[in-house]
Parts: structure tokens; C-alpha cells; sequence
């Protein structure tokens, strides 16, 4: 079921995102996200699961692109899902609720900001409706060398 996310979700969001940061490029932090700030992001931006009888599978979420006036009709969001559940249809179902959400609050589009080695996210992204609008070269630092971002947007 996908479904708005409530603060008792914490710990599943917690459980996918947390394995991604601390052990791949899909994401260039390495600061993993506690059960307290998930707590706070659930509730101050548009943040959506994929949940089922076995916890969470996935989720998604949206925030302002860039700070300021200028850019707030611009967000970018970011889309995780358990090894089981991709490739069932999840990430789309996902994506159209977030590009919904994001239309809601005004958003005019939608970035998706990819890791360069990523190719599995960028085809991803690139089947639902987004394209490559720039990539950065060498700007992402992890596991002792440098990443390239792969920004890729939709309008919506």
C-alpha cells in the first residue's frame, strides 16, 4: 500500500536509508538519518511508503531544490526501496504519489540527483519521464575517491 508516511515510520525509513549511506554511492552523505530527524522530516515535507504487512519497502520524499524565494517552485526528492522490493513496480507507484505531492504544493518540477555510477537509478528515472539536465563532474567524495551527480528533471 502506498500510503503518507506517519512518525511510526521512522524506523523502517531509518532501516532502508541507513544500509544505503553506510555502505553504497547511491547517496554521497555518510551521515546516517536517526529515527528523530525521520520523525521531524515526516512531519514538516511530503514524505511517502511503500508499506506492506512486512514493514516499510520503500519510500519518498521532496524538499525545496535549493534555498531561497527563487526556487520554490523547484524541489528535488529522493526514492529508496528494500533489494526485495524493486522491480514489482513499487518505484513507479512511489514516483507518481511524489510527483503528485509535489504538484500540490506547487512545485513546477522535480530533480532527481543520481549518482554518475548509478545506471540502475538513472534508467530508472529516465523510463518515468525524467532527463539528464546536467552532470557535475567529480563534486560527490566517498569511500576515498570522487563521484559524479547526474542531475536529472521533470516537469510537471
Amino acid at each position: 500500500m502506498i500510503r503518507p508516511a506517519v512518525p511510526e515510520d521512522a524506523a523502517g525509513i531509518a532501516a532502508i536509508w541507513n544500509p544505503i549511506i553506510r555502505d553504497t554511492i547511491v547517496t554521497f552523505t555518510t551521515a546516517e538519518k536517526t529515527e528523530d530527524e525521520l520523525r521531524a522530516a515526516i512531519a514538516t515535507q511530503p514524505f511517502i511508503v511503500a508499506a506492506s504487512d512486512d514493514g516499510i519497502e520503500g519510500f519518498t520524499t521532496c524538499f525545496q531544490f535549493r534555498k531561497g524565494p527563487g526556487y520554490a517552485h523547484t524541489m528535488e526528492h529522493t526514492i529508496l526501496l528494500t533489494p526485495a522490493a524493486r522491480g514489482h513496480g513499487l518505484g513507479r507507484a512511489l514516483m507518481d504519489a511524489i510527483c503528485e505531492a509535489a504538484r500540490g504544493a506547487g512545485a513546477h518540477s522535480l530533480f532527481a540527483g543520481v549518482s554518475g555510477e548509478n545506471s540502475a537509478g538513472i534508467a530508472f528515472h529516465a523510463a518515468i519521464g525524467f532527463s539528464e539536465a546536467a552532470r557535475l563532474s567529480q563534486v560527490g567524495w566517498k569511500f576515498g575517491r570522487w563521484h559524479d551527480l547526474v542531475l536529472m528533471q521533470k516537469f510537471l
